[in-house]
């Protein structure tokens, strides 16, 4: 048959938390986090926890950059493009093209020039690496979950132990109200004796001394309450000025399950084993990709681009078209002159039609108008190559056993961590049945404690018990009432812990 032991936890800390005279001292709550309800369990608090703590929400950033790892992988997949432009101006003076300057070719009174050009390039790689790089940005978008869960984990003990610390200092603060209570009541006593004749004033000294020493413990009790409320608080990540009352009941129950069961439901649920579970198929995927070193790879790519060029005066150009005009017209004259002297000439050239057009003219200041957008398109271009690599030094070999040796300490990780976690649940399993034991005993004894302080009244009523009696058994319902609330939460406590290494709830509903 299985015992049950219940804190007062539940009625105390709607007393308690309402009333302490601190709670106006405290920072008012910052905009914009949540509000804390009146009363809250321990599964709520978890839950604000898991919204509002501030190292989770840190954490779990990284789940973005480990899907902008996957987005991105999966881009590599798509050819890249690129497009530029650009202007530049050249100053007018004799240019040179390699040995020869443009006065020896007979362009003189170079002018300056603006150039606007444009370029456009669509390219294409792939090759092992880029195909096996989504399945690698997975494994490790998996284990950045899992160190998230990891996260979460150490979060809900925090929690759990701050939870009930709360609870703890509540019930030591009722059991030091109670031990004022009785103190008071032993100087009332005291005083009592004294009157009718049968007590001393040394009686009602010690009496007095004893209340001042509860009223010391209720006020330390008291900041005690103050303490672990604040640090459950900051683990939720909350108002610290939130007044809520804890309404979780925690019983002592037998622990039913055995060591076996534990390490089994561990072996799937532990957040640490599971996440070095998911560094190790990351790590099965990087020796893939290490090997894919070794695979040829491809590449296209193509390309257009435009020009233009405007200087700053065309009576350059201009003149030299018109010179050209005027040396056609002259050969042309010449051979009409020659084909006079001829006895039978043919018709004669009408030399005249040879003279630069005026239209000639127009089209080169037309032409000179083309900066900066109406570009002269180049011919496009392809590329298509395939790279086989042959030999690199032995350095693609090196990628892959450091890559195989990745692999295999994270599986001695994930050995150490299985032999540890056998042995962690075997003896936080061995706690959890002591402490039991542990809060049967106090239980028993608390019992035995109350009875003698009540006998202990009535023999110092009857004035068969001095008043150093009455104290010690006064002193031993107190370490009584503290050892079991003590025993009650080192239960729950290693509960905790065990919890946490299993990585599931534990507690019997």
């Amino acid at each position: 048959m299985r015992k049950r032991l219940k804190t007062h936890a539940t009625l105390a800390a709607a007393v308690v938390l309402a009333g302490l005279p601190w709670a106006g001292l405290l920072p008012s709550s910052a905009e914009g986090q949540e509000r804390v309800p009146a009363s809250m369990t321990l599964a709520e608090a978890l839950e604000i926890a898991l919204r509002n703590n501030p190292r989770l929400q840190s954490a779990r950033n990284d789940i973005s950059v480990a899907n902008w790892a996957l987005t991105s992988a999966y881009g590599a997949w798509l050819p890249s493009a690129s497009a530029g432009s650009s202007v530049s101006w050249q100053g007018a003076g004799e240019q040179r093209f390699g040995s020869i300057t443009a006065d020896q070719l007979g362009f003189q009174d170079q002018p300056s020039f603006l150039f606007s050009s444009y370029d456009i390039g669509i390219g294409l790689t792939v090759n092992g690496r880029t195909l096996m790089a989504p399945g690698q940005a997975k494994r490790n978008r998996d284990a950045v979950h899992a160190q998230i869960r990891t996260a979460e984990s150490t979060l809900r003990l925090g929690v759990t132990r701050a939870y009930l610390e709360v609870l703890r200092q509540i019930e030591g603060l009722t059991l030091a109200e109670q031990e004022l209570a009785r103190a008071e009541l032993n100087l009332r006593l005291a005083r009592g004796r004294r009157e009718v004749g049968s007590g001393n004033a040394i009686d009602v000294q010690q009496a007095e001394v004893g209340v001042g020493r509860a009223e010391i413990a209720v006020l330390q009790s008291r900041t005690g309450v103050r303490n672990a409320r604040t640090r459950l608080l900051q683990q939720l990540g909350v108002d610290l000025n939130a007044e809520p009352a804890l309404t979780t009941t925690f019983e002592v129950t037998e622990f039913v399950r055995t060591a076996d069961e534990l390490y089994e439901t561990a072996l799937g649920r532990n957040p640490d084993l599971q996440a070095t579970r998911a560094r190790e198929r990351s790590a099965v995927y990087g020796v893939r990709m290490a090997r894919s070193s070794y695979f040829p790879s491809l590449s296209v790519s193509t390309g257009f681009s435009g020009f233009t060029r405007k200087a700053s005066s065309t009576a350059g150009q201009e003149a030299a078209a018109i010179a050209a005009g005027e040396a056609a017209i002259a050969q042309c004259e010449f051979l009409n002159n020659l084909l006079r002297q001829l006895p039978d000439p043919p018709p004669l050239d009408d030399c005249a039609r040879l003279a630069t057009p005026e239209s000639a003219i127009e089209a080169i200041r037309e032409q000179n108008k083309a900066f900066p957008f109406d570009f002269t398109t180049t011919p496009p271009s392809a590329r298509l190559s395939i790279s086989i690599p042959v030999f690199q030094g032995l350095g693609r070999q090196r990628e892959v056993e450091s890559a195989r040796a990745a692999l295999q300490d994270t599986r001695f990780q994930i050995r150490e961590q299985e032999l540890a976690l056998r042995a962690d649940i075997e003896s936080r399993l061995a706690v959890v049945r002591t402490a039991y034991e542990t809060a049967l005993i106090e239980e028993r004894n608390q019992t035995l404690a109350d009875e003698q302080l009540r006998l202990a009244r009535e023999r110092y009523r009857l004035n068969l018990l001095d008043f150093i009696g009455l104290v010690e058994a006064e002193t031993v319902k107190a370490q009584a009432d503290r050892q079991r609330i003590f025993s009650i939460f080192t239960y729950h406590d290693a509960i905790a812990d065990l919890e946490s290494v299993v990585g599931t709830p534990l507690r019997n509903p």
